[in-house]
């Protein structure tokens, strides 16, 4: 399916969220996906992953991360000083600021024309795996896709502790993780951590392991894996497929 792209603006405290939205072009109402970067923002790899969502029949709707931070637009670099500048971002930046711009998405999503404000979910990847993780609390988000989510069980999200680990029983729909049995940012002790917790809450989920490693369904890096990516988003679209009919 062809898609259209553009560029939309929501005022979230003051701070003026940049939220890159790729649609399906043809006319219609399809459901509305709150998508989540990592720490590098909407580079041309997250970009791509949007797109491509899009193109399966979903209106993809990203927000700048870190939009209180960095300049509007800006791409941090994937390489060592990219990395400590996206971490001290996500340091600086208030769980209830990443709640409140969760909410503002949600709610440009309901009254987009485009939308089935019945039909709304979210996908993230790394930090965006763990703002993924924490957006399924809320009421409109019936599917959430949580790619390699970090810092889940030990509430490593922004300035103070998040209590995400805590609210499982919140979540009000269905959950997919992602994960990678190499990846040493989610060893085993936090995978164990946060299926048991959704199991405990009788959450819906399901839950697929890869031998990769952290990152590996961004394509720029070398960590990338092409067989463990295809087959991921297999899941991922037959998962949404089914709740989104």
């Amino acid at each position: 399916m062809q898609i259209t792209k553009r560029n939309v603006e929501l005022r979230v405290d003051d701070s003026l969220m940049r939220v890159y939205v790729a649609s399906p072009k043809p006319a219609g109402t399809y459901p509305g996906i709150l998508f989540y970067s990592d720490i590098y923002q909407l580079g041309s790899p997250m970009i791509r992953l949007v797109n491509y969502l899009a193109g399966f029949g979903y209106v993809v709707a990203a927000p700048e991360i870190f939009h209180r931070l960095e300049p509007i637009g800006a791409v941090i670099e994937p390489d060592d000083l990219g990395r400590m500048r996206g971490n001290d971002d996500a340091r600086r930046t208030a769980i209830a600021e990443y709640d409140a711009d969760c909410r503002a998405v949600i709610d440009f999503l309901k009254t987009d024309a485009a939308v089935n404000p019945a039909k709304i979910g979210t996908l993230g990847f790394c930090i965006g795996g763990h703002l993924s993780f924490r957006a399924a609390f809320q009421n409109e988000i019936k599917a959430a896709v949580c790619c390699y989510p970090t810092g889940i069980p030990s509430g490593k999200l922004g300035k103070g502790i998040a209590d995400t680990i805590h609210r499982v029983s919140e979540i009000p729909g269905e959950l997919l993780l992602i994960l990678g049995t190499l990846d040493p940012h989610i060893p085993e002790s936090d995978r164990h951590i946060l299926i048991k917790a959704i199991t405990d809450a009788n959450i819906p989920h399901q839950v697929f392991l890869y031998e990769a490693e952290h990152t590996f369904m961004r394509d720029d890096g070398y960590r990338y894996d092409a067989v463990a990516t295809t087959s991921a988003w297999t899941e991922i679209i037959t998962f949404l497929a089914r709740i989104f009919p």
